[in-house]
């Protein structure tokens, strides 16, 4: 499929994914909604499905787009910081975009053969290690989109062990506790989890005629700004 054409299944996923993580953000406006945890877990997975599938598209060789892939993802992951630490008050790790700028380049790396991308996907991996604390997701969240690329054209099983590291990036202890506790999110989240990459391939597999609007670069600047909404909402709330 040529990258000029739109794939109406994958900007469907990406405006899914972009509702999903304002749901889960709704939950720091003012009002305790534990349950809306569990959409949330279908925000991160599904943008790095969709990364996935803009790598799985790209022509052998071309590097140009992913370069510009690469810098936006780094551009709006500083442009975001501030937006995310002025909403987020009890923030212990960097905004998500950091973890997708590893993720994306180990996913690289693996699929481009040269010494740079390989290079780089090494520091990327070594980067996660070091300092997973820091990183939204943690060290999994970071090799969420290599599992996802080496899952995307697989049979639909496969996307199951993918939700094994959607899980453990999710921190699964913290869930498992949780639900010992009797938290009433806590087992529907570890179920979207394990479920969340298959949901999102078989919605890329078979939602092909649908034609949201695009999502294009313009895109990127949502992050930041649905976290000022959000912080303007909680504010004429108060």
């Amino acid at each position: 499929m040529s990258l000029n054409q739109r794939d109406g299944a994958l900007d469907l996923l990406k405006w899914l994914a972009l509702l999903s993580m304002v749901l889960d953000h709704l939950r720091y406006v003012g009002y305790s909604v534990d349950l809306l945890y569990v959409p949330g877990r279908l925000a991160f997975p599904w943008f790095c499905l969709a990364m996935a599938a803009n790598l799985d598209r790209a022509p052998a060789g071309k590097t140009d787009g992913r370069w510009r892939y690469l810098g936006w993802l780094v551009l709006f992951a500083a442009l975001s910081e501030i937006p995310y630490r002025m909403f987020i008050a009890e923030h212990d790790t960097l905004n998500v975009m950091p973890t997708l700028v590893l993720g994306l380049l180990v996913a690289r790396g693996w699929q481009n053969p040269t010494l740079q991308a390989r290079l780089l996907a090494i520091s990327a991996v070594l980067l996660a290690a070091l300092f997973s604390s820091w990183l939204m997701f943690g060290f999994f969240g970071v090799m969420l989109p290599l599992v996802l690329l080496l899952v995307f054209r697989r049979a639909w099983y496969f996307a199951l062990l993918a939700g094994l590291v959607c899980l453990a990036s999710n921190q699964w202890q913290v869930l498992y506790y949780a639900a010992r506790q009797g938290n009433i999110a806590a087992i529907p989240a570890v179920i979207t989890c394990l479920i969340a990459p298959w949901l999102g391939l078989f919605l890329l597999r078979h939602a092909k005629g649908v034609k949201p609007p695009p999502m294009r670069r313009w895109a990127y600047a949502l992050y930041p700004l649905h976290f000022l909404m959000l912080l303007a909402l909680r504010q004429f709330l108060a």
